[in-house]
């Protein structure tokens, strides 16, 4: 059995990392101790959720003695109620100043009662806990902490809580785990600490991808604690001793600050409960100092710079899409229903066309034209430089995005409105009639050529792939596959592929409702870039040198400094290197 270095007392006993079946024995800081003022823990009762209607649950909140209103405390969130004889042992950590003054609150799974006498409640535990998504730490945030919060202590003082996710983490056992590290992963600015016993990180209902995902998502501010003996459940889920490794793996390959103790317990919180002490010392180290994030993968850290983040660069808008770069590095995106074109350089986005046509996707030919899809007109235009009107390419097309190759071709993607009709790729070029050249993708959305020209990606909106075909000579497609794999988040039945792009070096980048997916060339997904507002819908990599990516989020453009150089498909092709594994 893997031992490691963290050492954990507990009573007279020295633990290595191991804990063992025979006894868990209690230390003193879980036992009640002479003299140290004891916080106060009152039930109340939760209904009305909106993220979980029809529930009731109980739920607890410790306070501690020295807590001052004057200042919002730190957070705790428990799920499952009380455990690891939590209140006790904030006590005697508090009073000796090893961590910082918090209040817990400890909250029970929903139930919806029956209407009908003899008819068994609705036991929400599993779809709360187990399910991926966001919708948990919503309730969380949005409706229990701010109910907790409407609560004052018997002697009157109101309940002020920190909303930093430095000063607050969450924790649980088993599905309770699940749900407290999944809460932390989908809003690490708001819970920045996570305490995991016997995690179910198992197929219940898609936990087993979260180590995946820790190994292909921009590293979290996390700090993670994890527990799990070698007797824990192996059902029909799957085996929760070696997902719990799994987990442990995957965080310390990403970079995370990661901290685990493994014994031969089995399903049970006796072992958690005896090592939860020294798990809330390890947790809170260095407190109110931050929690710093990984550096990710050999891939990630192939395209990211160290020091970079997302910068935002326009707001307001109503819908930002189709980024198009120029030979000068400008960024042209569009807002869609706003009607304009807007233009961005050195400083903010300024208005460069006012009455767009209902522009949406957006490219620069080999002749310094911008071809413009004006979905609302149904034509293809394009603008000769300096040009105040553009000139029709094509018309009947009620296109969605383009991509114009150096040769003067023009791919455009055309999705249907009726459910039952497939969507079009057409070809446009010049003194030719526009051709259909595909018609058998759900919604093709997004549209680009790898960086030599000989292969066209089109991404399908309602499914989880991106389609690869061959460019013959005479510009048709052939040898059409579904080649790019993407992942889709939990609460949704498709990945949301939208807007793409390659770089010099033959990656494929994706904008979907997950962020950025970042692809190889054998059509693996190598990394996700999530945006800070959690959307986007294309990107571009803009700049002289093309090395600020640029992503249209809804209301919001934002950009970052990148390691890799982004192509403009209407330059000479070049050739990248071989994929590796």
């Amino acid at each position: 059995m893997k031992k490691q270095s963290l050492q954990l007392a507990a009573a007279a006993c020295l633990w290595t990392g191991v804990l063992y079946a025979e006894d868990y024995p209690l230390g003193p800081d879980s036992l009640k101790q002479a003299g140290v003022p004891e916080g106060e823990v009152t039930k109340y009762t939760f209904a009305g959720s909106r993220l979980y209607p029809g529930t009731t649950r109980d739920y607890w909140v410790y306070v501690p003695k020295s807590y001052d209103p004057a200042k919002p405390a730190c957070v705790w969130v428990n799920q499952d109620g009380i455990q690891f004889n939590a209140p006790i042992v904030f006590d005697n950590l508090i009073a000796r100043g090893e961590i910082p003054v918090l209040i817990g609150v400890f909250v029970q799974p929903g139930r919806m009662k029956s209407e009908r006498e003899g008819a068994l409640d609705r036991f929400n535990r599993s779809y709360e806990y187990d399910s991926l998504g966001d919708r948990y730490a919503r309730f969380v945030l949005e409706e229990l902490l701010p109910d907790v919060e409407k609560r004052q202590t018997s002697d009157g003082r109101p309940i002020r809580l920190s909303k930093s996710g430095n000063d607050r983490a969450i924790s649980g056992s088993s599905s309770g785990a699940m749900a407290a590290f999944n809460a932390a992963w989908e809003r690490p600015s708001d819970f920045g600490r996570v305490f995991s016993a016997i995690g179910t990180f198992v197929g219940l209902r898609g936990g087993n991808v979260l180590p995946t995902l820790v190994r292909k998502v921009e590293p979290k501010r996390l700090r993670v604690f994890l527990q799990d003996g070698s007797a824990d459940n192996n059902i029909y889920g799957g085996d929760w001793w070696m997902a719990n490794q799994e987990m442990e793996r995957s965080l310390t390959f990403a970079g995370y600050e990661v901290e685990h103790v493994w014994g031969e317990g089995a399903h049970n919180a006796k072992p958690a409960t005896a090592i939860f002490p020294q798990a809330l010392r390890w947790l809170w180290k260095g407190w109110p100092a931050g929690i710093g994030a990984g550096a990710g993968s050999r891939q990630m850290q192939e395209i990211l710079m160290p020091a970079s983040d997302w910068e935002l660069v326009g707001e307001g808008y109503k819908f930002t899409e189709g980024p198009a770069v120029n030979e000068k590095g400008e960024v042209f995106f569009n807002d869609i229903p706003g009607n304009q074109t807007y233009r961005v350089g050195t400083g903010i986005p300024e208005v460069v066309v006012s009455d767009s046509h209902g522009a949406n996707g957006h490219a620069f030919g080999p002749d310094g034209r911008r071809y413009v899809v004006a979905t609302r007109d149904q034509k293809v235009l394009a603008y000769r430089p300096g040009a105040a009107e553009p000139e029709t390419v094509a018309e009947g097309i009620r296109g969605n995005d383009l991509v114009v190759l150096n040769n003067g071709r023009v791919y455009v993607t055309e999705p249907s409105s009726d459910p039952k009709v497939q969507g079009k790729v057409w070809l446009l070029a010049d003194g030719q009639e526009k051709r259909e050249v595909d018609s058998g993708v759900k919604f093709p959305n997004g549209v680009v050529c790898s960086p030599d020209q000989s292969l066209l990606y089109v991404a399908d909106w309602k499914s989880h792939w991106v389609y690869s075909y061959r460019i013959a000579a005479d510009g048709t497609l052939e040898n059409k596959q579904q080649f790019y794999h993407l992942h889709v988040p939990d609460s949704a039945d498709e990945s949301g592929a939208d807007g793409m792009r390659v770089d010099a070096d033959g990656r494929l980048y994706v904008a979907t409702r997950m962020g950025i997916q970042v692809c190889d060339q054998a059509g693996r997904v190598n990394c996700i870039l999530p945006l800070p507002n959690g959307k986007v819908s294309n990107l571009e990599f803009g700049g002289p040198d093309r090395d600020t990516l640029y992503a249209t989020c809804g209301d919001k453009v934002y950009r970052r400094k990148v390691k890799v150089r982004g192509i403009r498909t209407c330059e000479p092709p070049v050739k990248p290197a071989a994929p590796k594994l």
